[in-house]
C-alpha cells in the first residue's frame, strides 16, 4: 500500500519529506556539520557520564533538565538563568514546540524566505498556516517591507534567521528590533534562530540582547553545529521565563533523555575545546569566499560554516551532479542557479576547490 491511500491529513497530501541526499562520499559537505570530531578527552568524558546515567535508566530523567538549562544560561551568559533556557531534541523540536503553543489551527506564523525550510515545515505539520515573506535580491531584509508583511497579514508568530540559512549572512540588529516592534503591535511571538551564531564574524551582536525588554522574543540555537554534537540532537532557546512556562503546556512528559541531558551537559564542561574548533572552520570558510570570488563566481557574504554561490550560466543542478562525481558532495537547496557548501577541514576545503575548478 502506498501511503498516498491512507486517510492522511489534507494539508499533508502533496508534501514531500525534508532532508539532504545521504549518499557515502569522501567529501560529504552538504549538511553543514562541524567536520572536527570532538576531542578525545570529550569522548572520554562521554564514556563516563553515560556509563553514570545508565544506572539509573530504570528511573525517568529530570522531566524538566534543571541541571543543563543551569549549564546553558552559564554559557550564554548574557544574565540567563536557568529559568529563560529550555532544552529539546534539537532545535528542530523546540520549533515543533514553539508553533505547537503559538501556532496551531486557525493561527498563522511568517518567514521570509529563503531561509530554513524546516520553519515552513514544521508549521504546516501543526497545521499552523504559513505565510511567505521575501527578502531582497542580495538577501537581505529590507525592515519596511517586513513591517508592511506583519502588519497586514497579522502572524502568530515571525521567524527570522540570523544568520540565515542557506544564505549565511547574519541580521543587522535594527531589522531585528523593527520587526519586534512591528510583531508587539499585532501581538505576535518573534522567533530569531541562531543555530549558526557561533560562527558568526568578530562583531556581530545576538539578538541575545535583546530579550530583556522583549518578553515576547524567543532565541533558539543548537548544539550539533559549533559543538560538533550533531548525533546527540540537543536544541535549545533562550526566553522570558513565561514563554517556558507556556512551552510545558505542550513538551511531552521527560521528552529529553537521561542519556541526552548527560551528553550535553558533558560537552559543555569542555566549552573550550569544542569551540576552538570554530575559527579553524571560519578560516576555511573565509578561504572558500576568497578564491571562489578570485575564480568570478558572486558569493553571499557569510557568517555560518557555509558559503552560498552563484553557479556560472545558473545549471546548479549540472554543477552538483558534475562535483559528486569527483566524490564531493554540496547542496542544491532549489534555488535556481545557486549552491551552498560547507566549510570543511583544510583537505576537504582543497578537495572542493580543486573539484570546483576542473568541473569549471
Amino acid at each position: 500500500m502506498d501511503y498516498r491511500d491512507l486517510p492522511i491529513r489534507d494539508d499533508l497530501r502533496g508534501l514531500t519529506p525534508y532532508g539532504a541526499p545521504q549518499i557515502d562520499v569522501p567529501y560529504p559537505l552538504n549538511t553543514n556539520e562541524n567536520p572536527y570530531g570532538p576531542p578525545a578527552e570529550l569522548v572520554a568524558d562521554l564514556a563516563r557520564a553515560v556509563t553514570e546515567a545508565a544506572t539509573t535508566l530504570n528511573r525517568y530523567p529530570d522531566r524538566d533538565a534543571t541541571e543543563l538549562r543551569k549549564d546553558l544560561a552559564d554559557y550564554l551568559a548574557h544574565g540567563l538563568t536557568a529559568q529563560n533556557l529550555w532544552a529539546a531534541n534539537g532545535s528542530n523540536e523546540v520549533l515543533q514546540q514553539i508553533l505547537q503553543v503559538f501556532g496551531g489551527p486557525g493561527r498563522s506564523a511568517i518567514g521570509f524566505e529563503p531561509s530554513y525550510s524546516m520553519h515552513r515545515l514544521i508549521a504546516l505539520a501543526t497545521a499552523t498556516e504559513w505565510i511567505s515573506g521575501l527578502r531582497e535580491g542580495d538577501y537581505t531584509l529590507d525592515s519596511a517591507k517586513a513591517i508592511a508583511a506583519i502588519e497586514q497579514q497579522r502572524p502568530n508568530i515571525v521567524f527570522l534567521t540570523s544568520p540565515n540559512n542557506p544564505t549565511g549572512t547574519a541580521m543587522d540588529l535594527d531589522v531585528i528590533r523593527a520587526v519586534l516592534k512591528a510583531a508587539d503591535g499585532v501581538e505576535a511571538m518573534v522567533v530569531v534562530d541562531e543555530a549558526y551564531f557561533e560562527f558568526a564574524r568578530p562583531g556581530t551582536p545576538s539578538a541575545l540582547t535583546l530579550l530583556p525588554e522583549n518578553p515576547r522574543l524567543i532565541v533558539t540555537r543548537t548544539m550539533s553545529k559549533a559543538f560538533a554534537m550533531a548525533g546527540a540532537r540537543v536544541g535549545y532557546l533562550a526566553a522570558d521565563p513565561a514563554v517556558i512556562d507556556a512551552l510545558l503546556l505542550v513538551r511531552l512528559p521527560y521528552h529529553l533523555s537521561a542519556l541526552t541531558q548527560a551528553a550535553a551537559r558533558t560537552a559543555l564542561k569542555h566549552v573550550t575545546a569544542l569551540l576552538g574548533t570554530v575559527d579553524a572552520v571560519k578560516a576555511q570558510r573565509d578561504r572558500i569566499v576568497e578564491e571562489l570570488t578570485a575564480l568570478g563566481l558572486p558569493v553571499v557574504p557569510s557568517d555560518a560554516n557555509f558559503v552560498f554561490f552563484e553557479v556560472p550560466g545558473g545549471d546548479q543542478k549540472a554543477l552538483w551532479e558534475k562535483l559528486l562525481t569527483h566524490g564531493v558532495l554540496i547542496r542544491d537547496v532549489g534555488i535556481p542557479g545557486m549552491l551552498r557548501v560547507t566549510a570543511g577541514t583544510e583537505p576537504e576545503t582543497t578537495a572542493f576547490l580543486d573539484a570546483l575548478k576542473e568541473c569549471l
